[in-house]
């Protein structure tokens, strides 16, 4: 598949890698970076979702989405771990459940610029799933660069594939492809985040690390069982 991905806030917390282990399968290990792990709330919205070669449907290829992360690997290679993805699209929720086997819900959400801001909020309504809520104002504070190897930004955003697991309990990995992300400082005033909760984690403690994205293409590819 394609499609074009907008207005991205980057929100990473710091978190033992302990209170991670129970929600991760054994077969992946949980990335750390300067001890720690990671947990990532990423707002933004979606356009052109398509086939690729197909054109983009206005309605069904356009949404907000909403996803909590952490960051994995199966040994060979680094990746995405969504702990949950919520969007504002039915049609999208299940087809990625369908097909991907991503933990995705259904949710009432907007995302609107204010000038150079976005304010956003999302709040979950999938029918028996946790509650969870969003709202935040945020947007870029300085110029676009490619993050430098190494840095704590290129270790969290410069990652090309995803893991989750099949109907029968398996390791798959998807493939990711895009150029290196656009990365601008960011800041962000967040006035409600019950998405930790959701997964039974208390409120995330501190200041997060932020950095924000206007734009990127993105290609996808659909899981394959991770060999073992």
């Amino acid at each position: 598949m394609a499609m074009s991905w907008h207005d991205l806030l980057f929100a990473h917390w710091r978190v033992p890698a302990a209170t991670l282990r129970p929600l991760i399968p054994a077969a992946l290990a949980i990335d750390e970076f300067d001890g720690s792990a990671w947990i990532g709330v990423v707002p933004f919205r979606m356009t052109g979702v398509r086939l690729r070669g197909t054109p983009a449907l206005p309605g069904p290829g356009a949404f907000v989405e909403l996803n909590v992360r952490t960051y994995v690997s199966d040994g060979t290679k680094p990746g995405v771990w969504f702990m949950s993805l919520d969007a504002a699209s039915r049609l999208a929720v299940r087809a990625a459940r369908t097909w991907f086997h991503l933990p995705y819900f259904d949710a009432e959400m907007s995302c609107a610029a204010d000038g150079d801001d976005v304010v956003y909020h999302s709040r979950r309504t999938h029918r028996r799933a946790p509650a969870a809520e969003f709202a935040a104002r945020y947007g870029p504070s300085g110029p676009a660069i490619r993050a430098a190897p190494g840095s704590l930004e290129h270790w969290l955003t410069e990652r090309y594939c995803l893991y989750t697991l099949d109907q029968n309990r398996r390791v798959i990995r998807g493939e990711i492809h895009h150029v290196p992300w656009p990365l601008q400082k960011a800041h962000a005033e967040i006035e409600l985040c019950t998405l930790p909760q959701a997964h039974g984690f208390p409120a995330l403690a501190g200041e997060p690390h932020l950095a924000f994205a206007r734009r990127l293409e993105v290609v996808v590819w659909a899981p394959r069982v991770v060999p073992d």
